[in-house]
C-alpha cells in the first residue's frame, strides 16, 4: 500500500491493558514503511482502572494534525465491543469497523447499575453507521496460540487483510515493536488474524 494523496485516519480504542497503544505504534510504523507522513495522538484516560484508551493514527502525504474529529475516521478498531459503540460517532458513515469480539464489563455493569448490551443489539446499532464491519474473536484466537495478550496483534493481522496491506511490511512492523522472546507468538497471532479475514 503506497502513499496516496488521500489521508487514512485510524481511530483505535480499547480498555487499559489491551495493548491499544502498542497497536497504534505498529500502525504508525507501517505507515512510515509505506512512504506516508505519519502522526499519532494518544488519550489514556483512566486506563489503569479499566477505562478507555484512545489512539489516533493518521497516514497522509503531509499530516497537519493527528487529531481525528467526530465523523472523520476511515477505520475504527475496537479492542472491546462496547468501546466500539461508545466511539462509533468518530467513524465516518460507511467507514471500516473492526471489532474484537470480547467484552470487559465497565464499572456500571459490575456494580449492577447497568446491563451489558446483547450482541444483537450491539451489532444492530453499529450497523446503522457502518455496513462494513468485521468481528474477530481476537482473545480466543490469541489464547489458543499461547497468550490472550496477543489479541491486539490478531486484530492487526485482520486489519492488514481488510485494507489490502502487504503482509510482510505489517509483520516486520509488529516484530520491531514486540519483545524478541515473544516474536514467534506474535507472528502466529498476526497470521491467524489475517487468515480469518482472507478465508471469509
Amino acid at each position: 500500500m503506497d502513499a496516496t494523496e488521500k489521508p487514512v485516519r485510524f481511530f483505535l480504542v480499547g480498555v487499559g491493558g489491551q495493548g491499544t497503544i502498542l497497536a497504534s505504534d505498529v500502525l504508525a510504523e507501517v505507515g512510515l514503511k509505506c512512504g506516508y507522513d505519519v502522526k499519532k495522538a494518544e488519550i489514556h484516560g483512566m486506563s489503569q482502572r479499566g477505562g478507555s484508551v484512545v489512539s489516533n493514527v493518521v497516514w497522509a502525504r503531509q499530516v497537519f494534525s493527528p487529531i481525528i474529529s467526530v465523523g472523520e475516521a476511515d477505520v475504527l478498531i475496537a479492542f472491546e465491543k462496547l468501546e466500539a459503540l461508545r466511539f462509533l460517532p468518530f467513524l465516518q458513515p460507511g467507514g471500516l469497523l473492526l471489532v474484537n469480539d470480547y467484552s470487559i464489563a465497565p464499572v456500571t455493569v459490575s456494580a449492577g447499575v447497568a446491563l451489558y448490551p446483547k450482541d444483537d443489539a450491539l451489532y444492530s446499532q453499529l450497523r446503522q453507521r457502518s455496513q462494513s464491519q468485521t468481528w474477530v474473536k481476537g482473545v480466543e484466537l490469541a489464547d489458543s496460540l499461547g497468550s490472550a495478550k496477543a489479541a491486539n496483534v490478531v486484530l492487526l493481522g485482520s486489519l492488514s487483510a481488510l485494507i489490502s496491506g502487504d503482509a510482510d511490511v505489517w509483520l516486520e512492523a509488529v516484530l520491531q515493536r514486540v519483545p524478541a522472546k515473544f516474536a514467534d507468538l506474535n507472528k502466529k497471532a498476526f497470521e491467524a488474524g489475517r487468515a480469518v479475514v482472507m478465508e471469509k
